[in-house]
């Protein structure tokens, strides 16, 4: 089981914007934002989860590597949708628009967007609706 997963980013206050607005349509909001005072980087730090736990998050003030790739799940198609026009919207760039990927298995349908600093975010429903 997965706890928790992070990456860096160029600029926290962009990414902020960003994922505040990519991720609410499927109700991941940010829990805390810990300042670079207290970070062993110096960087501003976004925890970014639901039910008051944070499990995604990103920093500033570190090397930003290419080829990080997030997928948050959901339980419903519209929701995908619902992300990906939040996402573009925000100033995301397309990398798979919504749809079934069945070379996964028969219900899996995703959507895939870059983020400011060119990391692949997607969100996946597995269900048939």
């Amino acid at each position: 089981m997965i706890d928790h997963v992070g990456t860096s980013v160029a600029d926290a206050k962009r990414s902020k914007a960003f994922y505040d607005a990519a991720l609410a349509p499927i109700g991941i909001t940010m829990i805390m934002e810990v300042p670079g005072t207290v970070t062993e980087s110096g960087g501003t730090a976004c925890g970014y989860g639901k039910a008051g736990k944070p499990f995604f998050w990103f920093g500033d003030k570190e090397k930003v590597g290419k080829g990080f790739h997030i997928a948050f799940a959901v339980d419903r198609r519209k929701l995908v949708d619902a992300f990906y026009k939040a996402a573009l919207a925000a100033g995301g760039k397309d990398n798979g628009a919504p749809g079934l990927r069945p070379h996964y298995h028969a219900h899996y349908y995703g959507a895939f967007v870059r983020d400011p600093d060119g990391h692949n975010v997607e969100v996946v429903c597995h269900s048939p609706e």
